[in-house]
């Protein structure tokens, strides 16, 4: 799919950068990128052409409703009814308008949900690293990439270190390809190791991936909810169907005129066929996830919503997650000497001091090693901006280069006189990561990373500028005052360097290293984290700490945060995970709170345990190698400030402010979401089958002259009246009590045992009360009055039965009448829309109805609430037959939880 004879490919970097006008040291200037961006427009794939309104409008024509409704009309027109062909038309027009509008209002939604979640590269402009929206990239920038970013544009490599790049969405090629100097890279290929430094030569649709961007565009998704939802929906219009031949069939016995009965059984078909679903629900979901979206929890498969409601564990990092990831070095261990740093944040300004009193470390000779290894190893940028100190790359570097430009060491200056030319990039498998520099002749290696890896590595140590042979004992010491630096909360990272006399070969660069010391940096826990460790456990998740970092350390946060409630929790390390059998670890699985250093390849084994004990979990991910896990999870979490875009894409959901407390958020609205669904569907299927009862007893005891409803007025009643009314209960907002509840069971039904129980006493009892109001209406005198009483009523019920439906479970008077902020003006809007029809004359005639008095609409009203009373009585006895622990514990075991993996 890649071109072979791509021009740039057989071009010298420095040609390629002389003819896009750039320089690989300063990049382009803004203002000359301005101009770029003007001229080529936006790096962005252009989604191919389509008019959506237009297949939003067309879309209407497919529902099954809007055909019964023509055939409908089609037989008025031909028995002589014209003034009910008139108006099944206009019903006809103003479910296509509305169907319309809710699709396209939940296309919009979806549209502006894609846009939150904003792509950054790293990309020198004006002499300076920054990172700027990856579609404002131009050709002739300069980009700096590492592992984990996508390519954004098509790029010619200028420098890069060990660089592999996995083409396979170009070439379909599973193996990642290993990119030397002078190769070129495409757009959307994946960075899956080393780093590089690349000009842009193509953007956008001039890419090769936007040559065939068209071929690749994904078709919309349908999730397991939708497909649930409709399969209902299809099996209650397949009975109701049924049931309308019946009393088609009956009233043709009977001896009721073809062509009328025709009317009724169609405008039958159209009450009982719950078309509505299918659209609510799809503008429940997309609407309910653009709310989301604003708490931060950006879901990226539909399929998400339902299943953030099953969770039953959350696998967390700590880093950046439960902690701010904003890190300030706080004292050092050099010298067997612990020196304090003070200054916060990334201002580099701040003492070094002993004993309270303030040091130069520039004149110690260990010292100074130490923060030019930190300045050095190192690929963060701080620069003066106009206003502040700015900074790109990651929290822990940025924070050791700010240490040690507030002792005068600044990173550009040391750079200046020192060339770096290799390095050995930090991985969570190795666990540190070396840089060698070039001095004239000279070269040294500096290296960080964790404590005992570092030490592993270390031959000698150095105090006080001489060099000396590392014992057992010194090592005991610098452990020692590990644990003691971890034990108070802090990140510990330890030094070496080393000078290479002999040839420099991959194999010598970390072997026998002189140890220089230790620091200790804060990473204060984020203030709402012990809030939501506690909203976690009273909605019966279990949140479990996976991290990199020192068990003391992990503990200590752990502790602050209110995780770790007592000393029975287990805390286990990657090392004790390696040597556990698979068996031993299934025992235990449920009884660790905290894995420390870890590897991504730890939380693929701890999500199998968990997952075949019957738990559905959701796993947050950063780098590259923790996309696979995230995969794995049953709702993958990715970070959206420091993950990288392959993790991005694998999860179902983005953290845009890598908060922990915004799962517990996205928890709470995937709840209130699949309650809302619950809601609406048992409420239209209640009322669809309302009518159909009342038309089956009908025709069933009385004559076709005295049918209690007429085929036109039920047709009004499902096309205007309930609409509303179930829009406004897809968008009822969470209640204090969601979060307190026990996960929902994936494996339960979507209509329960408790639910089909109330949609069936219901729908029988307003049918019986129409009825009743039917009788008491004397319809042998006045048969229009009659019916217009029971068109009142049902009218009535479905002003006063959505309040009750808000809360399936709980008392309209627990949650409060209007906290619902649509569903007022949804009752507001049935009863002037009723009011209008029943006294317009036009509309008299056409539905064959007349005024009622205020005595008629007290009768009317009085049967309506007494619906609703009743369905408050029956919601209390519901409850004591099946009950809900508000307060649940997970069971211990349960069935496994594979199948209920998000499909991707």
């Amino acid at each position: 799919m890649v071109k072979k004879d791509n021009k740039y490919a057989k071009m010298k970097s420095s040609s390629v950068l002389k003819q896009l006008g750039s320089d690989e040291k300063t990049g382009l200037t803004e203002k000359e990128a301005e101009k770029r961006l003007l001229r080529h427009g936006p790096n962005e794939l252009k989604e191919k052409r389509r008019n959506v309104s237009l297949k939003i409008f067309s879309r209407q024509f497919t529902n099954l409703m809007f055909w019964v409704l023509f055939a409908a009309a089609v037989t008025s027109y031909f028995i002589g009814e014209v003034l009910s062909f008139w108006a099944i038309s206009f019903i006809m027009a103003f479910i296509v308008i509305l169907g319309f509008a809710q699709e396209f209002k939940a296309e919009r939604a979806m549209i502006a949900l894609k846009k939150i979640v904003k792509t950054t590269t790293k990309v020198v402009r004006d002499k300076r690293v920054r990172n700027i929206i990856t579609k404002d990239i131009v050709p002739g920038d300069i980009l700096l990439l590492e592992t984990g970013d996508k390519v954004p544009a098509d790029l010619k490599i200028l420098n890069h270190i060990g660089l592999k790049v996995d083409e396979a969405s170009l070439t379909g090629e599973s193996e990642p390809v290993r990119k030397s100097r002078e190769d070129l890279l495409f757009a959307s290929t994946n960075i899956v190791q080393g780093k590089c430094t690349a000009v842009v030569f193509s953007t956008g649709m001039d890419t090769e991936i936007g040559k065939i961007a068209e071929m690749i565009q994904e078709e919309k998704e349908v999730t397991p909810l939708q497909r649930k939802v409709s399969w209902l929906a299809k099996l209650l219009a397949a009975v109701a169907l049924t049931v309308c031949i019946l009393i088609f069939m009956t009233g043709m016995v009977k001896g009721a005129p073809l062509a009328s009965m025709l009317v009724v059984a169609l405008a039958l078909a159209v009450a009982a066929v719950p078309e509505g679903l299918p659209l609510t629900l799809t503008v429940t979901l997309s609407l309910g996830m653009h709310r989301m979206a604003r708490s931060n929890a950006v879901i990226r498969r539909m399929a998400a919503v339902e299943t953030l409601g099953s969770t039953t564990v959350v696998c967390t990092d700590k880093t950046g997650t439960m902690t701010k990831n904003e890190m300030t070095v706080e004292r050092l261990f050099v010298n067997d000497t612990t020196v304090g740093v003070t200054g916060v944040g990334y201002k580099p300004e701040g003492e070094f001091i002993i004993s309270e009193q303030q040091i130069d470390p520039k004149k110690d000779r260990t010292t100074s090693t130490m923060l030019k290894a930190a300045a050095l190893c190192n690929n963060a940028y701080l620069f003066k901006g106009e206003k502040d100190w700015e900074t790109v790359g990651d929290p822990t570097e940025i924070a050791l280069i700010v240490m040690a430009a507030k002792a005068g060491e600044w990173k550009d200056s040391l750079e200046e006189r020192n060339k770096r030319i290799e390095e050995l990039i930090f991985t969570s498998e190795r666990r540190m990561m070396s840089c060698v520099y070039e001095s004239g002749k000279i070269k040294h290696v500096f290296a960080k990373g964790a404590p005992e890896t570092i030490l592993e590595r270390c031959k000698y140590i150095e105090k006080n500028g001489k060099r000396q042979k590392m014992t057992k004992k010194e090592k005991d010491v610098i452990m020692k005052m590990n644990d003691k630096f971890a034990g108070d909360a802090l990140r510990v990272l330890g030094f070496a360097y080393k000078k290479i006399v002999s040839s420099l070969t991959p194999e010598n660069i970390e072997r026998d290293l002189v140890f220089l010391g230790l620091t200790g940096m804060i990473d204060p826990p984020r203030e709402e984290m012990k809030d939501a460790i506690s909203t976690c456990r009273g909605a019966g998740i279990r949140p479990v700490m996976i991290t990199g970092d020192n068990q003391h350390t992990a503990k200590a946060i752990a502790k602050q945060i209110g995780m770790l409630e007592d000393e029975k929790q287990k805390i286990i390390t990657g090392t004790e995970l390696d040597e556990m059998k698979e068996s031993e670890f299934d025992k235990i699985v449920e009884e660790i709170t905290i894995y420390a250093r870890t590897r991504p390849e730890h939380k693929m084994r701890i999500i199998k345990a968990l997952q075949k004990k019957g738990h559905i979990v959701a796993m947050t991910g950063d780098g590259i190698n923790d996309a696979p896990a995230v995969k794995k999870a049953n709702i993958g979490v990715a970070m959206g400030i420091k993950g990288t875009e392959v993790t991005k894409e694998s999860a179902d959901m983005v953290l845009a402010d890598d908060n922990f407390a915004t799962i517990m958020e996205a928890v709470k609205g995937g709840r209130t979401i699949y309650g809302n669904i619950r809601k609406f569907t048992t409420y239209l299927i209640s009322r669809n089958f309302t009518e159909v009862i009342l038309i089956f007893i009908g025709i069933a005891f009385f004559n076709f002259e005295l049918l209690p409803l007429l085929g036109l007025q039920i047709l009004f009643i499902n096309s205007f009246d309930e609409v509303m009314p179930a829009m406004a209960l897809g968008n009822e907002p969470a209640r204090k009590g969601t979060m307190m509840r026990k996960p929902r069971d994936p494996k339960e039904g979507f209509l329960t045992r408790r639910n089909t129980t109330m949609i069936i006493t219901l729908a029988a009892l307003m049918a019986l009360t129409a009825l009743t109001i039917f009788m008491i209406s004397d319809p042998f005198t006045d048969i229009t009055r009659a019916r217009t009483m029971v068109f009142a009523t049902i009218v009535s019920m479905v002003m006063f039965i959505p309040f009750s439906f808000r809360a399936l479970e709980e008392s309209v008077h627990k949650i409060g009448l209007f906290n619902n902020k649509w569903m007022l003006p949804a009752t507001v809007t049935v009863a002037l829309t009723t009011i209008l029809v029943m006294y317009t004359p036009i509309t008299q005639a056409a539905l064959k109805i007349v005024p009622l008095s205020l005595g008629d609409w007290s009768i009317c009203l009085a049967a309506a609430f007494a619906m609703f009373i009743f369905m408050e009585a029956e919601k209390f006895l519901l409850n004591r037959k099946w009950s809900r622990p508000e307060l649940p514990v997970i069971p211990k075991q349960a069935p496994p939880a594979e199948e209920t993996k998000i499909q991707k």
